[in-house]
Formats: C-alpha cells, structure tokens, sequence
C-alpha cells in the first residue's frame, strides 16, 4: 500500500504524462515496431503508474492514434512552407528519416482509431499542403486530373521513404543526405523540357 501511494504520488508530481508516454512510446515502436507496444512497459518506462497510460489513451489503440494524429500535424507543418511539388517530395522524404517512429503507424490505419477527429483535421492539413503544389504546377505538368498527379507525387515520395526505413536503399543512397538524393530523382523524372535542354543564350530567341 505504501509503495502504492509513493508511485501514485511520483506520477502526480511527473509533470506531463500524456507526453512521457508518448515519448516512451516513440522509442519502442522506432526500436520494435508498433506490435512491441504494452501500456504496462510505457509506465514503466515513463516511470509512472501502471493507470496513467490508460487514463491519458484508454487503451493501445488510442495510445496509437495519438501517435499518427501527431505525426500528420509534424508532416503538415514540414510541406506547409514547401517551395514547389519537388521541395515537398523532398520535405516529405525528411520527414520520414527524422520521425520514423511517427511515419511507422501513420499509415497504418488498422492500428488505431481512423475517424478521430484530431486525427482527420491533421491528416487533411497534411494532405491540402500537397494539394497546394499540385495545384499551383502548370496545367501541362499536372496533366488533366490533378487528383491523379497528387498520387503519383506521394507515390513517388512515400515509395521512396518506405524504401529507404526498410533498408532497401543502402547501396544507392551510401553516405548520401536521403532527401538530396530525393531531390535528384525527381529531378530525373519529372524534368520539363527546359531543364533537359536548356536553351542556349546565344541562340534564336
């Protein structure tokens, strides 16, 4: 009982639970994976009560949701200043290599609560900062749905970053900045003309 009332008393002195575990839940899922998660090893991890996880989350499911809720605010802020379509490929791939914990469970909707609503208001901020892009190409670079190139745009970018956090790009990225290695295949594959064949400033005008 005493020990009890000594832990009861250190979890409500600890300061932000809500963010320990959390913090303490990023850490397992970056080092295990989201199935490594038990609320009973986040207390203890976090150095809190055994109930605090359940009184913040309810249960795994919730604890998860906050984790994706968070990450698409993080992703939403990080295209939000995006210069074009191609900065925010590369702002995406970022992302990705610093939050990997966060990008793990985002898209995995099976994992938490879909419809929650903090959750749906930051995947739609994330998901309007690549619309904006895609909106503001040229009518010839989008093509004649715009909703189709914003899904070769993620396609391209969330490929690439799931490649890369999965170890598959080792050999061709080495010791390289992921992101500037992004950069260089967009480029690639979605070059205009001008920039494959550059005018020549002496020549006809």
């Amino acid at each position: 009982m005493a020990e009890e009332q000594q832990t009861d008393r250190r979890t409500y002195h600890h300061g932000d639970l809500r963010r320990a575990v959390l913090t303490a839940a990023l850490d397992v899922i970056r080092a295990d994976g989201p199935s490594a998660l038990s609320l009973r090893d986040l207390a203890r991890r976090a150095g809190v009560s055994h109930a605090a996880p359940a009184h913040h989350f309810k249960d795994r499911a919730g604890l998860l949701t906050a984790v994706a809720a968070e990450g698409y605010d993080l992703l939403a802020r990080t295209l939000a200043d995006a210069d074009d379509l191609k900065d925010a490929g590369v702002r995406y791939v970022r992302f990705a290599v610093e939050h990997p914990a966060h990008f793990q469970v985002m898209f995995q909707p099976d994992l938490y609560r879909p419809d929650d609503p903090e959750l749906t208001a930051a995947r739609a901020r994330a998901a309007e900062g690549l619309r904006g892009q895609i909106a503001g190409l040229p009518a010839e670079g989008r093509g004649p749905d715009a909703r189709l190139a914003g899904v070769a745009a993620w396609s391209l970018a969330h490929g690439f970053a799931t490649l890369l956090l999965s170890h598959n790009l080792a050999g061709p990225v080495g010791g390289q900045d992921p992101a500037e290695v992004f950069r260089a295949l967009a480029g690639l594959l979605f070059s205009t003309d001008d920039e494959r064949h550059p005018r020549d400033p002496g020549g006809p005008r």
